[in-house]
């Protein structure tokens, strides 16, 4: 059983964010939580994020620009107390190792492709590699920057274990083939990382609560 769950909470809405954190309580497994730009960038989110106690907080920033902005960047938010950051790879080496060596007691989370990307899209920005080699690229990028964790689809999650060893974190989580705007899910049964973020199909269809025990049950 997968243990670790980070749940995200992509709203601005801090009666929703409460509800959420409120209803995701349970001793039956690992719980942290996702914050991403909507959240981070909301007149009351930072302040919010700041008041949280006892919580894995994982801020998901998605960094990605010059090593001296991405580096400041994290010098700026060490006041939030959050457990995980994360930053583009493709970046490059030089921001990542950066942002690594000032991250202090921050882990950063490389993010390789996006799951919302398949390979026609990569073909449309102007990659010649598919999602596989590429992600695959960036797994040795995120080791040999010395990164804690890694985000990658979960088609990618058994190939980028041989060759990046610590956490990996896996979104694109879907009970159903209702894939909305990602392009690469998967059940959550089938899928073998350390952590996986559940965002909507916990959090915006039926009862929250219901739906983790229904998470729950299918990784056992």
């Amino acid at each position: 059983m997968n243990k670790n769950i980070f749940v995200a909470c992509d709203t601005k809405n801090l009666k929703k964010v409460k509800k959420i954190i409120k209803e995701t309580q349970t001793k039956k497994l690992k719980i942290g939580y996702k914050f991403g730009l909507e959240f981070i960038l909301s007149k009351n989110g930072r302040t919010f994020i700041s008041k949280l106690k006892n919580k894995i907080i994982f801020c998901d920033s998605k960094m990605m620009d010059i090593p001296n902005t991405m580096k400041s960047a994290v010098n700026a938010l060490k006041d939030l107390r959050i457990n995980y950051l994360t930053v583009h790879i493709s970046s490059g080496l030089e921001a990542l190792r950066a942002v690594k060596k000032v991250s202090g007691k921050i882990k950063i989370v490389g993010v390789t492709i996006l799951t919302s990307l398949d390979n026609k899209n990569l073909k449309e920005i102007g990659y010649t590699k598919s999602v596989k080699n590429l992600v695959l690229h960036q797994a040795k990028l995120a080791k040999k920057a010395r990164l804690d964790a890694l985000v990658c689809g979960p088609n990618e999650v058994k190939y980028v274990r041989k060759i990046f060893k610590k956490e990996i974190i896996t979104p694109g989580v879907r009970f159903n083939k209702n894939t909305q705007d990602q392009k690469r899910t998967m059940h959550p049964s089938k899928i073998k990382s350390d952590w996986l973020v559940v965002g909507r199909a916990i959090t915006q269809q039926g009862n929250i609560k219901n739906n983790l025990n229904k998470l729950i049950n299918s990784l056992k």
